[in-house]
């Protein structure tokens, strides 16, 4: 009978085919096919077997790490396939998918500041190791230092790459999170395959590739990325290994990953999009054909509501619309793109709020003919609740609920005359001549001013 740690490893490993990768071949590695949907199986699985046979792990004990989200799905699915209770520190900038993976998975999850550093206690590896010695009979996994990271994928990832390719592997691009990755199949292919070239794959603002080119230390800076880029050196990461180095834009990676899919129907999330990215960099440099391999670290799945949601790119600056400095630049989500959620003067109350729910917001535009005739919020739904009662209330018909006196804003107007609109406590109905082009709030104009250069 198979075991469920036995569904870890053995990945498959396939072509691509229609991205431009110059001379040479390229080949992902599917560590998404592991049980938890990612590389992080690997070493969660070694790591823990370690604390076992050690005896720092016993029956009722607790595992605590700091995660970028994989490494504490994988804890989650093996410590607790196991009966260990497992607590995960993980910062604010993670997916809310992996957040609610690692929740369903039975893990407990602390969220913490992503904008402090190394010896903050906010800091998640600072507030795990908190956490840990504080709680009776846990551990702190720390992946970032801990030997069996590294000795999993020596183990199990690098004898799996040499094997598949029949031993002709000219180069392995890969990322850093904690460092398992690169030094453990580096260390493999240094003994037995020494032509084999270690590539990093880096985000924009990490101190990895910068460290790898100058051999200097920079100043972190931030990234969207999830999974890999530190802010410093993980003990794990044996940097000697690598050959070259590429620093990826957050851009370049979202855009690869949306590529990717697109032209392989490979499902992969944001750090896939770096290395990808760095992969097809690396290979179209080269001047005879290599056999390269990268990694699809996990699903993509993880990442629907950033990776792959048009109006996050868009919050992020990522499209290709011409920015004009105007009101119409912070449309993120606009109705003639299918991209604004509303609802018709007929629809009931019942829709708006499933409408609401869907989108997590807390108002709809009511549109008809591609022209606004209406606002409803969550309070014109509370006010007809407590007015008439659920069964009756639900049932009526927006427009007799709908706020109609709307103030508007051109799209062509400035950015500045969307603050008196603020002001008054209105949501900004922006027009594009007579036609409904979306809705700009608060946040949109934080947003705008965040990523403004």
């Amino acid at each position: 009978m198979t075991s469920f740690l036995d569904l870890i490893g053995d990945t498959p490993l396939v072509e691509v085919t229609r991205m431009d990768a110059g001379p040479c071949r390229l080949f992902l590695k599917l560590e998404s096919a592991n049980p938890s949907g990612s590389v992080k199986d690997r070493p969660a699985r070694a790591m823990i077997e370690a604390a076992e046979t050690d005896g720092r792990l016993a029956p009722g004990g607790t595992i605590v790490e700091a995660t970028a989200g994989n490494t504490g799905l994988g804890l989650a699915f093996v410590g607790g396939g196991k009966g260990y209770r497992t607590v995960l520190v993980v910062p604010d900038k993670m997916a809310r998918e992996k957040i609610l993976h690692a929740k369903a998975l039975g893990a407990e999850v602390v969220i913490t500041r992503s904008d402090v550093g190394k010896g903050h206690p906010d800091y998640y590896q600072d507030l795990a190791e908190t956490i840990a010695t504080r709680t009776r009979r846990a551990i702190y996994i720390n992946q970032f230092a801990n030997p069996a990271n590294p000795a999993a994928h020596e183990a199990t990832t690098g004898p799996e790459i040499l094997r598949q390719l029949d031993g002709d592997v000219d180069a392995v691009v890969v990322g850093v999170g904690s460092g398992g990755t690169l030094t453990g199949v580096g260390r493999f292919m240094r003994r037995r395959s020494p032509k084999t070239e270690m590539i990093l794959a880096d985000p924009e603002g990490s101190v990895l590739a910068p460290f790898v080119k100058t051999g200097r230390m920079i100043e972190a800076g931030n990234w969207a990325v999830e999974g890999i880029g530190e802010d410093f050196l993980p003990p794990n990461a044996d940097l000697s290994l690598v050959r070259d180095a590429y620093s990826i834009s957050d851009q370049e990676s979202f855009s690869t990953a949306r590529e990717l899919v697109r032209r392989e129907g490979i499902l992969a999330g944001s750090s896939s999009g770096t290395l990808l990215a760095a992969a097809l960099r690396y290979a179209r440099a080269q001047t005879r054909p290599k056999r390269i391999v990268s990694f699809v670290c996990d699903s993509g799945a993880k990442y629907l509501s950033k990776v792959f949601d048009d109006a996050y790119i868009a919050q992020e600056g990522w499209t290709e619309r011409e920015r004009r400095g105007t009101v119409g630049d912070l449309v993120a989500s606009r109705y003639r793109d299918g991209g604004a959620v509303s609802v018709r003067p007929s629809d009931n109350l019942r829709t708006v709020f499933a409408r609401m729910r869907a989108a997590n917001v807390s108002q709809l535009p009511v549109v008809e003919d591609e022209r606004i005739v209406g606002l409803v919020d969550e309070s014109d739904v509370l006010g007809a609740l407590l007015t008439e009662g659920s069964a009756k209330a639900f049932s009526r018909d927006v427009k007799n609920v709908m706020v109609t006196r709307l103030e508007t804003i051109s799209a062509n107007a400035p950015i500045a005359d969307l603050v008196p609109l603020f002001r008054k406590d209105l949501v900004a109905i922006v027009l594009d001549g007579d036609q409904f082009l979306g809705l700009v709030t608060r946040i949109d104009l934080i947003n705008h001013f965040r990523i403004a250069r």
